[in-house]
């Protein structure tokens, strides 16, 4: 498999510069049952942050409830730099620079990889410059243009996720959200793909990760966090928070 080359920057092209997150007493759930209680944590702009965690904890009902896809309750506060997303639709959070890609590689399985990429480039900014930044995520995952013509279930499972990620990508992105992006991928697939991810703060967006690969993740990430029973029970920089007792014992074993 092809691995990532560089790339021009992914400046978005929204009019506004990469997002910046501030998250307090964040509580959301499904059908009255309550999933977060209470979470606060920041993600910087030009960043690369990662939430690890065990299975259950919430790491992905905290990622649907910042991209608007479940409701949050009263008292909840999600800041993009100085404007409230609190309450607002998807729609409008994606508008606003937000994309996620979900956990399980969805991708359209009868619809070419490029009709997939292209599918991603329907907000007015992002078809305006649809052909600079196709160019720029093929650069980024060279497969996918070998591939271009394929459908995308003739993908293996880490060119999958590759394509969602481009699919994402394709938006102009000011903040990227990526749900257990290394599930079931290959160990080599893996670290392609993570590498990918560390380097698009430096193309302009903000990366935030759920992952439960703590080592590889937390050694790439500038700042973690560690969700336990819906709350944030440790943070720091990832290196830092990779070499807490608690973090090690917990999640590594040692």
């Amino acid at each position: 498999m092809a691995g990532l080359s560089a790339s021009a920057p992914l400046e978005t092209a929204s009019g506004k510069g990469p997002a910046s997150l501030t998250v307090q007493g964040l509580q959301a759930g499904y059908r009255g049952l309550e999933v977060l209680h209470g979470v606060d944590l920041e993600i910087p702009a030009r960043a690369f942050t990662a939430l690890v965690g065990p299975n259950g904890a919430g790491k992905t009902t905290l990622l649907r409830a910042l991209a608007g896809l479940i409701p949050t309750s009263a008292g909840s506060s999600v800041l993009d730099t100085d404007e409230r997303l609190t309450g607002r639709s998807p729609e409008y959070i994606v508008q606003r620079g937000v994309s996620l890609v979900p956990e399980g590689r969805h991708v359209f399985p009868r619809m070419t990889v490029r009709e997939n990429l292209l599918l991603g480039a329907y907000l007015p900014h992002a078809r305006a410059r649809l052909k600079e930044t196709l160019a720029q995520v093929t650069a980024m995952f060279p497969v996918l243009q070998e591939k271009a013509h394929l459908q995308a279930r003739a993908l293996s499972g880490g060119e999958a996720q590759m394509l969602a990620i481009g699919r994402a990508l394709m938006s102009r992105p000011r903040l990227l959200m990526v749900d257990e992006p290394s599930l079931g991928l290959a160990p080599q697939v893996v670290s392609a793909v993570f590498q990918c991810l560390h380097d698009l703060p430096s193309q302009g967006v903000t990366v935030f990760t759920v992952e439960q690969n703590v080592r590889a993740i937390l050694r790439l990430a500038d700042r973690g966090y560690v969700l336990a029973q819906g709350r944030i029970v440790d943070q720091g920089p990832g290196t830092e928070l990779l070499d807490h007792p608690e973090v090690r014992k917990a999640f590594l074993g040692v």
